[in-house]
């Protein structure tokens, strides 16, 4: 791998992981030159990165002007939760079928990670879309979880923005976890739908039609 490589691999990753946690905010201008100084590189590699990420979605570029951070369209934002709830609610019947001990202890391990970094809402973030992931994957269909996993960066950087807004109460998110936890625990299919719609809904601020 020649350095270029690396270093644009670098800056992508970089840059990303800044928009993903909120750090570079949806609206934003922003320079290559800016980004090459703080991360100490020329700017070839950073107009490599740029690049990649407007075919990804993620920034618009405007020769000579710099990269706008393309904010989160609401659209997409209703776009994913409706996407995420067919999914979830589709991996709880299925896991209702079976023996859900080691799911449930894995979600208690989720639930008690959340409680620590209550506090750091970028980790929490990550402990928040890893929650739902857990009981996606136990469903044990790969086709629905490489789905899901297609919306995990979408996810990141709305559940980060949301924590960010300072309207998201994380004591509140543990909450309802634990609750939609109870439901999966006792096979109510049903009750784990509404929660989850009261959950979503609750920390995206999107009225959720059709659920």
């Amino acid at each position: 791998m020649s350095k270029t490589y690396s270093s644009a691999e670098l800056a992508y990753r970089e840059v990303k992981e800044r928009i993903l946690t909120g750090a570079l905010p949806g609206g934003e201008l922003i320079s290559e030159g800016e980004i090459a100084t703080d991360l100490g590189m020329s700017r070839t590699p950073v107009r490599e990165a740029f690049l990649r990420l407007e075919v990804e979605g993620w920034m618009k570029l405007y020769p000579k002007r710099g990269a706008l951070v393309v904010p989160i369209p609401p659209a997409e934002a209703e776009h994913v939760v409706h996407a995420r709830y067919v999914v979830e609610t589709g991996a709880v019947r299925a896991v209702i079928a079976a023996d859900r001990s080691a799911l449930i202890a894995e979600l208690h391990a989720s639930l008690a990670r959340q409680r620590e970094v209550v506090a750091d809402f970028d980790r929490f973030a990550v402990e928040d879309t890893d929650f739902h992931r857990t009981y996606v994957v136990a469903a044990g269909n790969p086709l629905l979880t490489g789905f899901y996993d297609s919306l995990r960066e979408r996810q990141r950087r709305m559940n980060s923005a949301a924590l960010h807004r300072g309207s998201t109460d994380t004591a509140r998110i543990i909450e309802q976890h634990t609750r939609l936890a109870e439901l999966i625990e006792t096979g109510d299919v049903a009750g784990f739908a509404t929660a989850l719609v009261d959950h979503m809904s609750g920390v995206h601020q999107l009225e959720l039609r059709g659920l």
